[in-house]
Order: C-alpha cells, then sequence, then structure tokens
C-alpha cells in the first residue's frame, strides 16, 4: 500500500527555480563548510576564502546556522565580527 505523501511526490514536481535554489544552497554550504574546516572565520573571511559577496555568505551562513550546521566560535579582537566555525555533529557526518 503506498504511502499518501510518496503519491503526492509523484503528482506534484518541484519547479525547477526551485530545484535551483537547492542546488545553490547545496553548492555554498559546501563552499562555506570547506572554509570552515580549518579553523573558525569572521563573515568577511569566509568571504574572501571563497570569493563571494559578504551578504550572500551571510545568507547562507545564518541559513546553515538556523538548521545547526555552523555555531558561534567567539568575537574577533575588535569586537567587530563573530567567528564561525563547524557544528562538532556536522563534521561527523562526513
Amino acid at each position: 500500500m503506498a504511502r499518501t505523501v510518496d503519491i503526492i511526490k509523484k503528482q506534484r514536481k518541484a519547479s525547477e527555480a526551485a530545484r535551483e535554489k537547492l542546488k545553490e544552497f547545496n553548492r555554498m554550504k559546501k563552499a562555506i563548510s570547506n572554509a570552515l574546516k580549518d579553523r573558525p572565520l569572521t563573515i568577511p573571511q569566509i568571504a574572501e576564502k571563497i570569493n563571494q559577496p559578504s551578504d550572500k555568505v551571510l545568507f547562507y551562513l545564518m541559513s546553515m546556522y538556523k538548521y545547526g550546521l555552523v555555531e558561534v566560535d567567539s568575537i574577533d579582537e575588535m569586537d567587530e565580527y563573530y567567528l564561525y566555525r563547524l557544528k562538532q555533529q556536522a563534521t561527523n557526518k562526513k
């Protein structure tokens, strides 16, 4: 017997725009995770390391924070920026 959710998935397909946004999120998540694997970084440092604008990095980093993939490590010496790091369970899933 088929579950209702499986039937609905077959009937309704995600839009191309939704699929593209998911691909972009996964690409940015991977780039940010790779940037943070060695040490905690600030948003401007991550942006420079992955060659993306800071506002774009901020958006995706906050999404990762919301879903528990990254956490705040500390604040920099100038008290201007938070340093972010990967959460332990996120790094153990690899």
